[in-house]
């Protein structure tokens, strides 16, 4: 007998970001131990203590900074919209996000986390990391199908107790046809006593 579903399914395939990033992440939280443990020999437990309170510090401080230059620029653009200017466009990497990222690097303690949060502090770093993120995402939009609201409308799918997937659309005729039923023509309480 037929019914449309496929009675044997392939496994799917595991993607390779799925299976990188936690050994990646696992990887980089054991290098930080590691170092930690190396300043700690080196310089004793006082020194991996300043070394994480100076990056929470520090970080605290970039990430108050950008804040208040992103509420400044916020404030700005809405100034120039109410005097019937163009706000002024930003160029890239000037934007206080990579600020702020850079800001939670420093906070997350470990001294490799602390140099890439450095590293990000620096302007031209920052303008960099900027551009080649612009780029990916130009390319990413780029390569992404066009449509409209419709599509993803259309995408939406029912998933089953049992696992299965049906695709849908419902459509109520009945209720259009008829004048005078439907959800609208009931009594309604007034808004206002």
């Amino acid at each position: 007998m037929t019914t449309g579903v496929p009675t044997s399914t392939a496994p799917r395939r595991r993607s390779p970001a799925r299976t990188f990033v936690p050994l990646a992440v696992a990887a980089w939280l054991i290098l930080e131990i590691w170092l930690l443990s190396l300043l700690a020999r080196a310089g004793g437990g006082l020194a991996v203590a300043l070394a994480i309170a100076g990056g929470l510090l520090l970080g605290v401080v970039v990430i108050k900074r950008a804040g208040r230059r992103a509420f400044q620029n916020l404030t700005q653009t809405f100034q120039q919209a109410q005097a019937g200017r163009a706000p002024a466009p930003q160029q890239t990497g000037s934007g206080n996000g990579l600020m702020m990222l850079g800001g939670l690097l420093l906070i997350l303690p470990g001294l490799l986390s602390d140099v890439a949060g450095l590293l990000l502090l620096l302007p031209p770093v920052r303008a960099w990391v900027g551009r080649r993120a612009t780029g990916t995402l130009e390319r990413k939009m780029a390569a992404a199908p066009a449509g409209p609201f419709g599509d993803a409308f259309q995408q939406a799918r029912i998933h089953q107790h049992d696992g299965m997937v049906v695709q849908g659309e419902v459509i109520r005729e009945d209720a259009a046809r008829r004048p005078g039923t439907g959800p609208d023509t009931g009594y309604r309480p007034p808004l206002a006593p």
